[in-house]
């Protein structure tokens, strides 16, 4: 399984995860053994945001074979893209979730909830995804 993390540079396990996944340097793509171990870890940076341009994080994830991401939040038209690709969406508190490693950890013991239409952010600027 191949786990896609929004990272701030330079990404891998000890990166800090970014604030915001499409605004993101890097995102740090981690493979999982079928007991959830980490086998290996890579990163591929983010293409640029610009207005309307909230897929491209989509299709960069879809190329790259992402099968999850996880997210502090995230708006409805990455998310439907996303859930459009096949890419489940998982959601990791920042706060508490600081680092790429800290969150692999927490989805390998299942301890991450899957993210719903419903916990979508509606664009009042006062998310942090």
């Amino acid at each position: 399984m191949r786990i896609a993390i929004p990272s701030n540079n330079p990404g891998g396990l000890g990166a800090d995860r970014s604030d915001h996944f499409g605004h993101c340097d890097i995102f740090t793509l981690v493979d999982l053994d079928e007991n959830k171990k980490v086998q290996d870890v890579v990163t591929i940076a983010n293409g640029d945001h610009v207005a309307g341009g909230c897929l491209v994080p989509v299709k960069i994830l879809q190329e790259a074979g992402a099968e999850v991401i996880v997210v502090g939040g995230m708006g409805a038209r990455p998310m439907q893209g996303f859930a459009g690709v096949g890419i489940s969406v998982y959601f990791a508190n920042k706060n508490t979730l600081k680092t790429v490693g800290e969150a692999v950890e927490a989805f390998a013991k299942d301890e991450l909830p899957k993210m719903h239409a419903d916990q979508v952010c509606k664009g009042s600027g006062n998310c942090h995804h």
